[in-house]
């Protein structure tokens, strides 16, 4: 087999490679070359054993999938952001070096057979056997920063492979200039997967229990609603001092990021409204849960879009977590820094359960991505053994392959869909003196603005409202709620039939500093909570939550659903 190193030197002396979109194209790059000479589907079929001939090219002439990194090739001043200092913008080196240790002896991971499954538990039901085994591997793995700091499985190595892959340290092989980022796509729950199952694995070999398994903190339950006790303590390696300090135990969970409801009742409906809407009614496709499509070249900060439980339940606990203390809102809070806590790994667990629970709750559409550049996709990870591995996505879809199970917890959420209004809203009435949409955009919402959008059909059509050419500000945390034909006016309470969903943003770094999303929110179940009337139009409420000032959104609109307009 030929080696990564190998295959990168043949990348890096072909000729450079130009990645564009063509209007009204989805995630699909078109590639051209300087010299007109070269077909990627050649290059890549001549990666050798990173992507070889067996590789499966499936329904299409070009082969796409995000290849795994060039180690040897990592920016260490990569992990820079930008913040203003008394009005004057300027660039804040970070104080980590996210790359990893490289070597030349690579290969592919084969998944080993599995005699006992390794049993997540919940972290709140924590039994003390469990968890004194998690406190002294973690204390091991803490130790290893100590006697050997270049021993890919410490602690700040295992930090630092989420600000590598996050943070911008890697461009995308073949594509300098390109940022490789593992959030914000179909491949976010497939990395941090392979990222937990070598984690876990790890912490198991420093203490010699190849059962070992880590714990979910299950804030999707009331009862997991509260910071886990065991991370709170502050003589334990578990303790990170970078968090929130309002968000101690007894602090109730908030999804999302609601500063203004401080009431635990209403924060924890508030709570189960939104998984429910990230879970279930948000979700009509399977790229709607897990993510838009992001293939090889394909720039991750223009119109991609991360799947309803990312920028929903999963950014809400990186943010709350996070600490304001500091401007860059570490740990949780920012991406290079979050793998820092060790609740990372716990709220993660968590994560991944939820894909596993969403894939079983029955649908009408197929919940499996049938596409070859999505399962061909790849990353590079060190494995218990301090070996460095490739790893696909096509093979992390079992986690009982992968030698793991969750142990059961309540989900009450699935039956948390909001009461339906008995009487529609009398728009004539909830419009007066509200503007167009077309006179209000494009919109920077720093305070909470009402405007009326036109329908392409009247009744309870099935359609779809998107919030075009959302440009953010990445060093920031960014959230805003969206509300539609809100008569009530109660915009911290989002178990009610008027609320369609929100944006998040966690802050990170890229090369340009701005980010561009379009916001796809589903308004089939809207309609038929809030009983919409036979209008041609819609009152829509943004509530801006942090950082209004931080985004401008260019337009909005609403379309038929399926058009994929």
């Amino acid at each position: 087999m030929a080696s990564l190193q190998s295959s990168f030197t043949v990348l890096s002396s072909a000729p450079k490679l130009r990645s564009s979109r063509l209007p009204g194209r989805s995630h699909r790059s078109q590639i051209s070359c300087s010299d007109g000479g070269i077909d990627r589907r050649n290059m890549l079929l001549g990666l050798g054993g990173m992507y070889g001939v067996g590789s499966s090219l499936g329904r299409r002439a070009e082969a796409l999938p995000i290849l795994p990194p060039d180690l040897s090739t990592c920016d260490p001043a990569g992990a820079t952001t930008t913040r203003r200092v008394n009005g004057v913008e300027e660039v804040v080196k970070l104080d980590v070096n996210c790359c990893p240790p490289f070597t030349d002896k690579q290969g592919d991971y084969k998944l080993p057979a599995f005699t006992k499954l390794r049993r997540r538990q919940s972290a709140h039901r924590l039994s003390p056997a469990n968890l004194a085994k998690y406190k002294q591997a973690m204390a091991k793995m803490r130790e290893l920063d100590k006697t050997d700091p270049a021993d890919p499985r410490g602690f700040t190595q295992q930090a630092n492979i989420h600000c590598a892959y996050c943070n911008g340290p890697y461009d995308q092989v073949g594509y300098p200039g390109v940022d490789l980022q593992v959030h914000n796509s179909w491949i976010f729950f497939p990395f941090h997967r392979w990222y937990l199952y070598f984690y876990e694995r790890i912490l198991g070999e420093l203490i010699g229990d190849p059962t070992f398994a880590l714990p979910y903190w299950n804030w999707d339950n009331p009862r997991g609603m509260t910071m886990p006790p065991a991370f709170d303590d502050s003589s334990s390696p578990l303790y990170d001092e970078d968090r929130n300090q309002d968000h101690r135990p007894p602090a109730v969970v908030d999804l999302a990021l609601n500063s203004g409801i401080t009431d635990p009742v209403q924060l924890i409906s508030n709570n189960l409204a939104l998984m429910y809407k990230e879970m279930v009614s948000d979700v009509e496709t399977a790229i709607d849960f897990m993510g838009t499509e992001y293939r090889a070249g394909d720039d991750p900060h223009a119109f991609a879009s991360g799947g309803t439980s990312e920028r929903g339940s999963h950014t809400g606990i990186h943010a709350w977590v996070g600490d304001p203390r500091n401007d860059l809102n570490e740990d949780m809070g920012n991406f290079y820094s979050a793998g820092r806590d060790p609740i990372f790994y716990c709220h993660h667990s968590n994560v991944d359960r939820m894909w596993t629970l969403w894939d079983k709750i029955p649908a009408s559409y197929p919940k499996k991505i049938d596409d070859n550049d999505y399962k061909n996709s790849s990353f590079m990870f060190y494995d218990e053994k301090k070996n460095l591995v490739r790893v696909k996505v096509a093979d992390c879809f079992d986690t009982k392959k992968m030698g793991y199970e969750y142990e059961y917890s309540d989900t009450p959420w699935i039956n948390s869909r909001p009461t339906q209004k008995a009487v529609p809203v009398n728009l004539k009435e909830l419009s007066k003196g509200l503007p167009t949409a077309d006179k209000v955009f494009p919109l920077k919402p720093a305070k909470t603005v009402k405007f009326l959008v036109p329908k392409p059909a009247k009744g309870k059509a099935d359609e779809a409202l998107v919030l075009l050419n959302i440009v953010t500000d990445n060093t920031k945390l960014i959230k805003f709620d969206v509300f539609i034909n809100d008569e009530d006016d109660k915009p911290g309470e989002l178990d009610r039939a008027e609320y369609v969903g929100a944006f998040t943003q966690l802050p990170h770094r890229v090369k340009s500093k701005e980010s561009v999303n379009n916001l796809r929110l589903n308004l089939r179940e809207v309609y038929e909570n809030i009983n919409i009337a036979d209008d041609d139009a819609v009152v829509i409420t943004i509530v801006p939550r942090v950082n209004g000032d931080a985004v401008t959104i260019g337009g909005i609109k609403i379309i038929p659903r399926r058009s994929g307009k």
